[in-house]
């Protein structure tokens, strides 16, 4: 708990409780004052007493409901159990699978759902249970899609195919950091902005006039007349917390322009993008010598 909105200095307190959409309608019933703050992915409640009132609202909230559904859960857990060497029961259920973005997508959509970097896996309480149980199918599928040995399986099929050629000079291209912008419509340097490949900061402007099969072959068509190249490089996860958002979605005439203001939706996509690479990275650099684990969740 926090006594201040250290942004504003302003009194207050600060409430952080596991994701669950029936809970922040409730909370937000509660503390009608309450907004979100992506800096410290919690609830901002202003006021000099906020503290205690949010302590004895989560005490209220949380502590004999949730037991109840978590013995539910155990219960239900017990009757119709799953055996997967992905899945783990202990005081709650734990998933470890290699990393795949559908399964990262399915756990974000189970409620209470979390990951614990200290284990390296995700949390799901047995109050979940129901909610895991339905998803499992498709968690499970895409884990066994992404062993090692399947990748690898997939890798030597797609090898020497006209798919594989595109895939990897789609990916040659992206890693030349550069991206087409029209000559007389130049973006600012240094902004976080957004473009058909995401979230870019455009670094310096070269003058190279872009050449037009590169530009619709992995870029698309991007507005009239003559288009150069910019260099760019993705912004962190403390850079696009500190974006301004657009108050309006981008226009026809932007996208064809191929850069833009990015909406506040966009700004939360891309830094839930940026925080699961930066600690998919330490993980990775911490345990260089250990097993590869699933990224965790953002």
């Amino acid at each position: 708990m926090k006594d201040t909105d250290a942004a504003a200095e302003k009194p207050g307190a600060i409430a952080a409780f596991p994701y669950d959409r029936l809970t922040v309608e409730r909370f937000r019933a509660a503390f009608p004052r309450a907004r979100w703050r992506d800096d410290l992915r919690a609830w901002f409640v202003p006021g000099t007493t906020a503290g205690r009132r949010i302590d004895r609202w989560l005490g209220r909230e949380l502590a004999g409901v949730l037991a109840h559904a978590d013995e539910k859960g155990r219960d239900a857990f017990a009757f119709e159990p799953i055996d997967s060497p992905y899945l783990e029961a202990a005081e709650d259920l734990r998933i470890r699978t290699p990393y795949s973005k559908t399964v990262v997508e399915e756990l974000r959509a189970v409620p209470w759902a979390w990951w614990d970097p200290d284990l390296k896996a995700w949390r799901v309480p047995f109050r979940a249970w129901e909610d895991l149980r339905r998803r499992w199918p498709s968690i499970e599928a895409a884990a066994r899609r992404n062993e090692p040995e399947e990748r690898r399986k997939r890798q030597e099929a797609r090898r020497g195919t006209p798919e594989s050629e595109d895939a990897a000079a789609r990916a040659g291209e992206r890693r030349r950091h550069r991206h087409p912008v029209p000559a007389d419509a130049l973006p600012p340097l240094q902004r976080v902005l957004m473009t058909g490949q995401g979230a870019v900061i455009f670094t310096d402007i070269t003058g190279e006039i872009a050449d037009d099969d590169i530009v619709r072959r992995h870029y698309g068509a991007v507005g009239p007349g003559v288009a150069v190249w910019a260099q760019w490089r993705p912004p962190t996860h403390a850079e696009l917390v500190k974006a301004w958002p657009s108050r309006w979605p981008e226009s026809e005439a932007e996208r064809d322009r191929g850069w833009w203001q990015p909406t506040l939706e966009q700004l939360r996509d891309e830094r839930r993008k940026a925080r699961s690479k930066e600690r998919s990275l330490a993980t990775r650099n911490d345990g260089a010598d250990g097993p590869r684990r699933p990224e965790e969740k953002p």
